[in-house]
This record gives structure tokens, sequence and C-alpha cells, in this order.
């Protein structure tokens, strides 16, 4: 699908989680510099969390929370400031769960709909 694929894909940091037996079991990036001013409003402190999907198999394992640490430990070591990321309204809860907070309304990505939010690091 198009949808999935844009420019930022070039310029992100990937990160996958591999189970024991080396089968992907999720994956997401993060965008800085830039690419992540163009997404968060400008502000270069600002790291741009995207991409984040977990395998059927694997969610309610802590795949997906361990890829966002890992994601937030990453932009940490960039010297970012703090985290944001557009969120599926059903996914609302797993990011509260992890210190992120939504602003501003909702609105439509790709037909579905989302919130803004951010962590600081």
């Amino acid at each position: 699908m198009n949808l999935e694929y844009d420019t930022y894909d070039k310029v992100a940091v990937h990160v996958l989680a591999i189970g024991d037996d080396g089968a992907a079991l999720g994956t997401g990036w993060l965008l800085h510099g830039a690419a992540a001013a163009e997404k968060t409003g400008g502000d270069p402190a600002v790291g741009s969390l995207g991409r984040l999907a977990v395998t059927s198999a694997a969610r309610g394992l802590g795949v997906g929370a361990a890829l966002v640490r890992g994601i937030e430990e990453t932009a940490a070591s960039l010297g970012l400031a703090e985290v944001d990321l557009h969120a599926q309204t059903r996914a609302l809860a797993f990011y509260e769960r992890l210190g992120y907070a939504a602003y501003g309304g909702e609105f439509l990505d790709a037909g579905i709909v989302h919130r803004a939010m951010r962590r600081k690091l």
C-alpha cells in the first residue's frame, strides 16, 4: 500500500524487535533533525516516533513498550528533549501508560482517527 511508504523512511532511524527464533516481532522508527521538525512543528529538540507495529502473535508480550523505550533511548542519545507521535485513538491508553500525553484535537491520517501525543525525556 503506497500510504505505508514516504520520504521519511530514508532518513528515519529504524528499530526492529526480533524473537528468539529470528522472526520479526515488531518495528518502528524515529525521525530527528529537519525531518522531525517538519512533523513536530519546527522544534529540532523534538523527535518523532512513527510506524510502530507489532505482529498479532507478539501483542501483549511487551514488544510494543520495548520498541517505544528503545526509540526513546535513541532519541535521548541524539540529544532530543521530547518525543512526539500521532497515535490512533484506539492506542491512546497504550501510550498514556508509557508517559505520553495527548494534545490538540482528533484528526484523520490515512482515513484513521488520530491524536498527537508527546513525552519529555
